[in-house]
């Protein structure tokens, strides 16, 4: 009986869309003269607003800076916002679900903007590598559980 009263979990791609996206070269056309030696500064951050229904945005957040010669050649952020519909899950598993596994569904689409953006400024095509967001979510939650013993469980 306790298995026909349990909630069938279930989860669904309402929309994909990109919120923001922004590209600066704020040293062309000089940059472009310099000699290419170029440093990757990664940024990577999610955000997650309940809607009504059981749908759920979840927008993920890549920001790269990229400097050659001490000087930035170019920044892109680009924020891949997807709506979820999410019905059946625990509270234990909802953190996971929109924590980890909508942000790689994201992850593609933000990857393919930053290459596209990158390459139509003119430089060489950046291709960013796969990111483990189950590992980082993990980390995530041991930091909130190291910062407040006790409160999460």
């Amino acid at each position: 009986m306790a298995e026909e009263q349990a909630v069938e979990k279930q989860f669904s791609i309402q929309k994909i869309y990109t919120k923001d996206l922004s590209f600066e070269t704020p040293n062309s056309p000089k940059i472009f003269t310099e000699q290419w030696e170029p440093s990757v500064d990664f940024n990577l951050g999610s955000h997650v607003e309940t809607l009504e229904n059981g749908l759920f945005e979840v927008v993920l957040t890549v920001t790269i800076t990229v400097k050659s010669g001490g000087n930035v050649a170019y920044l892109v952020e680009v924020n891949q916002a997807g709506i979820f519909a999410l019905a059946g899950f625990t509270d234990q598993e909802m953190g996971p679900m929109v924590g980890s596994f909508c942000p790689n569904i994201l992850f593609p689409y933000a990857r393919e903007a930053v290459s596209e953006l990158v390459a139509k400024g003119g430089f060489p095509q950046l291709l960013l590598a796969p990111v483990n967001f189950d590992a980082l979510y993990a980390q995530h939650m041991q930091q909130l559980q190291q910062q407040a013993p006790g409160t999460l469980n």
